[in-house]
């Protein structure tokens, strides 16, 4: 049986930094939230199901889905956001299965989501990681990657569980302050997960 684990964290935590260390490690990274990006458009049940929810204008004239119109619906109604949720997750945990299939001779593998524990996923995963920064760290660090305002930055951030609440269902924490050495505590990791795996 494949060791799967779960790793999260908050916008500007630094969980794809902690993800590139584990491909070093050789431990393939399934990116949920690239996954879903991808699927809405090569999905035909997920098309489906999104054309039937928000109309006709959720997709443009190309079969792209029009990005502008569903973030305008979803991002200012929390029961909308729910609705869209709704479909895709289900699309990305199909995908996760499907992929994980194709990585039968890897040590174990990782499934890096935004929303792990707020959409379930973490219990397709045998552990979880959890990715944690202080608020300011994490805040520069968006502002200077992503170009946008403190504001934007908390809005995105007060769509997510709080570290605090993220805590309750994380079996490892990895603390990236930018004070303790991140690296370490990754590889400390990997041997515990090839131990399990052995």
């Amino acid at each position: 049986m494949m060791l799967k684990i779960g790793i999260t964290g908050g916008i500007g935590s630094g969980k794809t930094t902690v993800c590139k260390v584990f491909e070093l490690l050789n431990v393939p990274v399934f990116y949920a939230d690239d996954v879903a990006k991808s699927i809405m458009h090569t999905d035909q049940a997920l098309k489906s199901g999104i054309l039937d929810a928000f109309g006709a204008n959720s997709y443009t004239s190309k079969g792209e889905l029009n990005r502008t119109y569903i973030s305008s619906i979803v991002f200012n109604d929390k029961l909308e956001l729910e609705k869209l949720n709704a479909l895709v997750h289900p699309a990305v945990f199909r995908a996760f299965d499907t992929w994980v299939s194709g990585h039968k001779n890897a040590p174990y593998v990782i499934k890096e989501a935004a929303l792990l524990y707020e959409s379930d996923a973490y219990k397709m995963c045998n552990q979880s990681i959890l990715v944690i920064s202080p608020i300011e760290t994490r805040i520069s660090r968006v502002k200077a990657r992503d170009g946008i305002s403190s504001e934007d930055i908390q809005l995105r951030m007060d769509r997510q569980f709080s570290d605090e609440q993220k805590m309750k269902y994380a079996d490892h924490i990895l603390n990236n302050d930018e004070k303790q050495l991140l690296i370490p505590q990754i590889i400390e990791l990997h041997q515990q997960f090839l131990k399990i795996e052995s």
